[in-house]
């Protein structure tokens, strides 16, 4: 499993706290962090094809992304070379469906 940072020595941008939620906010926040997650919601990707998912995203920026999402736990590299959620990145996906859900009312409703 990916090396778990310790949320006491994270630096949060914006926050003088550290408060869990706020470092959680700052990683998603993130450039593709939150597409990453999206994308691999369902099955495990390898690099090309999770940047083929990401809509062609500057491999560095990538790497760069799936490195931190690894370090917080939420995603890993699996044994075939594919990158894949963790039980805790499963879990966070889920809460992102409500979010889901309500965009595409949302969508259906404002023509969006």
């Amino acid at each position: 499993m990916a090396k778990q940072a310790d949320s006491k020595t994270r630096s949060v941008r914006g926050s003088r706290t550290g408060r869990p939620i706020m470092a959680l906010l700052d990683l998603l926040g993130r450039r593709w962090s939150l597409r990453i997650l999206w994308e691999l919601r369902e099955e495990p990707l390898t690099s090309r094809a999770l940047r083929t998912a990401c809509d062609e995203a500057s491999p560095t920026v990538l790497q760069a992304r799936l490195t931190e999402l690894r370090e917080a736990g939420f995603v890993e590299l699996g044994d075939g070379g594919g990158y894949g959620l963790t039980a805790m990145g499963r879990e966070l996906c889920e809460t992102f469906m409500p979010l889901h859900r309500f965009a595409e009312r949302w969508r259906s409703k404002s023509g969006a």
